[in-house]
């Protein structure tokens, strides 16, 4: 039986037809340029160029060239310096040498944990806060305290709880002052400067004591006895000065003693006796006062009928 030759499909003859010794197609290959006819010393024959290469066999050839051309370069460079910006290189792929061998025996520092209040800061703190928390309460209850019990009276109508200083307005417009002469001298100084507002707020109005005073004079209300006195005046200023600004001497003492509630009458030709009467107008009569329990003010709560002209003597 015949032998059966193989022929592959790029024509080349199988392993049983090559000669002995030599290679394989793709086993060991080697550049068509490099071929050279050898020349045997002897006979005179020359051996036959290996095969040329296709085209495909030519560009793998070609490119397994190039990547060992590359390798090299790529050693190179990690021999001497790393890559030029801008190269090609670089461009395609960025290096990172491995850390050395002192690099790896330095411990890394783990990151420090944030700092920490100290505890006797902390417990300051908390002391430091509570005692101004119980200084805060302790001033609210205070003036709580003060205004409940000393405070004054619920009752914001009574005279006594809106004093205020002497020639002060209260809070319902009451005008008081320190002593019970002084009241009833502001009285004939309003009239003398035509101030009927400032004149009726020193009487004790929710309570008739204006009206009582207009009643008294001839007139049907305090403003209009202001206004009417204040016309007939001969000297304001006269007027004005009529009623001494203080206690007489020889009350003091008494008028000083006196509580809170306690009640005094100034007569005005009284009051005058030592000046020869009111000058440079009409008398106005008797007044009441009252002494409040706030400052130890004068409110005039009342008033009495007395003669126009003041007598000569001072009457019994």
């Amino acid at each position: 039986m015949g032998h059966v030759v193989e022929q592959r499909p790029d024509g080349e003859p199988g392993p049983e037809q090559r000669p002995p010794g030599e290679p394989a197609p793709g086993s060991e290959i080697e550049p068509a340029q490099q071929s050279a006819p050898a020349e045997s010393g002897t006979g005179g024959q020359q051996h036959q160029a290996p095969p040329q290469l296709d085209p495909e066999q030519l560009r793998q050839f070609e490119e397994f060239q190039q990547f060992q051309r590359f390798q090299e370069f790529q050693r190179f460079q990690q021999g001497q310096q790393p890559p030029q910006p801008g190269g090609e290189l670089a461009a395609s792929r960025q290096h990172h040498p491995a850390p050395t061998a002192t690099q790896q025996l330095i411990p890394q520092q783990p990151p420090r944990p944030p700092r920490k209040v100290p505890s006797w800061l902390q417990w300051l703190g908390k002391k430091v806060l509570g005692w101004l928390i119980f200084f805060i309460l302790l001033a609210i209850a205070l003036t709580w305290a003060y205004n409940y019990f000393i405070g004054g009276s619920d009752d914001s109508d009574s005279p006594e709880s809106q004093a205020q200083l002497g020639g002060q307005k209260l809070e319902k417009n009451f005008l008081m002052e320190d002593d019970p002469y002084g009241a009833v001298r502001f009285v004939y100084d309003n009239i003398a400067q035509n101030l009927a507002e400032d004149a009726c707020q020193r009487f004790d109005y929710p309570n008739g004591a204006d009206q009582k005073f207009a009643q008294d004079l001839g007139y049907s209300s305090c403003r209009e006895a202001v206004t009417a006195i204040n016309r007939q005046l001969a000297s304001p200023d006269d007027y004005a000065e009529a009623i001494p600004s203080g206690v007489p001497t020889e009350l003091f003492d008494e008028v000083t003693a006196m509580r809170p509630g306690a009640t005094i009458k100034v007569d005005s030709c009284d009051a005058t006796a030592l000046r020869g009467g009111v000058k440079g107008g009409p008398a106005l009569g008797t007044f009441v006062l009252t002494k409040q329990k706030y400052k130890s003010q004068w409110l005039i709560t009342g008033h009495e009928p007395g003669p126009k002209t003041c007598p000569a003597t001072p009457s019994n």
